[in-house]
């Protein structure tokens, strides 16, 4: 662990402000690992005058980088992205250590980072415009994009550096500063990106502060930046109640938000489907990063005549998971991030008995000296309606509810109608993040893609909910937010549209023909 802070330059006194200089004289934050519950570090918050003094010098670097030309700015994260691949190993594993995630997904979550500053890259010499053609004569109509300002990045625990790289490398790139206000859970691994970003932008001769960093409570700091004016866009990840209330405050003063919320998300698997491929999607999304992904299987809508077979195959593949410590190569799940994710999911297990579900296996807190900490569970398999309240709901934990629809006597052709049930199911949640489909029939994955389907971000067919590629546009619908970041068009959020219309006549034709004055 140390060899890894000390690469990192995380030794010493940490603090939690970077403006082109490091600042912090707020009060500590202890840095608790979920691997075995010891402390590996403690930052320095930043205080409130810092936080402004921080948003001013943020606001002073985009003044400067939204001169500089695009692809150049484009070559400047290329060089962010070189210094990542340079400590994959090192950033990866204090991925892990600061959060949890097996070995595998922390070093994933860099590469996307890595892969995200590949995207920007091109995308430097692509942001195009638009020209139109004028109704009157001698006159050109075009569009173009403009930077924007200030980005305010609010990050989640659970993807601790990835999802800041999906905001700041495109903002970057489009000509925005970037103002990074991470999960108070996991700061380290903040502190360290910012430190690696302001190596490169030192090396190419950038103002540094294009990358901000502030890491405070909530309450003080992240309520400044939501109400704060120099702050245009605010793209927050979080909780469906946390996202409410950045929109409400945000929009207030007119600003932007992307928001990417909560997930509860569903596989319908028909009776068609290739078992084995549905299976294997199921674990690794239900069990992957101990189901707390925003993108995590919370259900499975499931054919009656194929329920049982598919819920005994989940089962012996649950069995087969090794669970604990996720610095171990052999470790496929990990801890929960806090106790008091422990808890949250300990008391939804309880609701759902009381509501008339039943655990068909594991959900227990598991014990003894291979699970320290405390922050260790066997992953949850119920059985479950979908109109129940916690179903309804998202538990961010290892918990898979098994739903049904169809009959299991139905012929072939009535268990295509029937698809009609499972998306009604499917759709009655207040979420729609991430969605997929398992079947072998051409009319079932068409009318789960189709206006009638998913009503989800995100759809797939034979693969499962979670994770996604760097090249489309990733977020939800519904309470998920409707924000989109990443890949696609999703560059658009971080700039502003400008309609430009030119008059190269000596005359002043009106639009509509309008005649006013000799």
């Amino acid at each position: 662990m140390s060899d890894i802070l000390r690469k990192l330059g995380l030794e010493g006194e940490i603090l939690g402000g970077f403006d082109g200089q490091w600042v912090g004289s707020g009060p500590p934050l202890d840095v608790i690992t979920p691997c075995d519950g010891t402390k590996i570090g403690t930052v320095r918050q930043v205080t409130e005058d810092e936080y402004d003094r921080i948003v001013a010098r943020a606001h002073a670097a985009f003044l400067e980088w939204r001169r500089v030309p695009a692809p150049r700015r484009g070559e400047v994260v290329r060089l962010l992205g070189m210094k990542l691949r340079e400590l994959k190993a090192e950033l990866g594993a204090l991925v892990t250590l600061e959060m949890g995630k097996i070995l595998a997904e922390g070093q994933g979550e860099v590469q996307e980072m890595i892969d995200i500053c590949d995207f920007a890259c091109g995308l430097s010499r692509q942001l195009y415009g638009l020209t139109m053609h004028s109704e009157r004569p001698r006159h050109r109509m075009y569009e173009q994009w403009h930077p924007l300002g200030v980005v305010g990045i609010i990050s989640a625990f659970n993807f601790p550096v990835a999802v800041w790289s999906w905001n700041a490398a495109i903002a970057a790139v489009c000509g925005d500063s970037s103002l990074w206000k991470p999960a108070s859970k996991t700061p380290l691994t903040a502190v360290a990106v910012t430190r690696i970003a302001q190596q490169v932008c030192e090396s190419a001769g950038v103002n540094p502060a294009i990358f901000s960093l502030v890491i405070g409570r909530g309450s003080t700091v992240g309520e400044k930046l939501l109400h704060d004016r120099r702050v245009p866009l605010v793209s927050a990840t979080g909780s469906c109640q946390v996202g409410a209330h950045v929109a409400e405050v945000v929009g207030r003063r007119f600003g932007r938000t992307i928001l990417e919320l909560g997930g509860n998300n569903a596989i319908i698997v028909t009776p068609s489907a290739n078992l084995d491929l549905a299976t294997r999607a199921i674990l690794f999304g239900a069990v992957g990063t101990a189901g707390q992904r925003c993108t995590s299987t919370r259900r499975i809508i499931a054919h009656a005549a194929i329920c049982d077979e598919l819920v005994q195959r989940l089962r012996r593949a649950y069995e087969s998971v090794p669970i604990g410590d996720p610095r171990l190569p052999g470790t496929l799940m990990g801890p929960l991030v806090t106790l008091g994710a422990v808890e949250d999911m300990q008391r939804a297990i309880v609701r759902l008995k009381e509501e008339g579900g039943q655990v068909l296996y594991g959900g227990e807190k598991l014990s003894g000296p291979q699970y320290p900490g405390g922050h260790y569970v066997r992953p949850c398999i119920a059985a479950a309606k979908n109109e129940y309240r916690i179903v309804q709901e998202e538990t961010f934990a290892p918990i898979l509810y098994i739903l049904t629809y169809g009959r299991a006597d139905s012929s072939p052709a009535a268990a295509v109608d029937e698809l009609d049930e499972a998306l009604a199911q499917h759709n009655d949640v207040p979420q729609g993040l991430s969605s997929a489909i398992f079947s072998q029939n051409l009319l079932e994955t068409e009318r789960f893609l189709s206006a009638m389907g998913s009503d989800c971000g995100i759809a797939n067919v034979n693969i499962g909910t979670s994770g996604a590629e760097i090249g489309g546009a990733f977020g939800g619908e519904k309470e998920t937010g409707g924000g989109r970041e990443s890949g696609s068009d999703a560059w658009k959020a971080y700039m502003r549209r400008q309609t430009n219309t030119i008059n190269w006549s000596t005359e002043l034709p009106l639009a509509q023909g309008i005649k006013f004055g000799d």
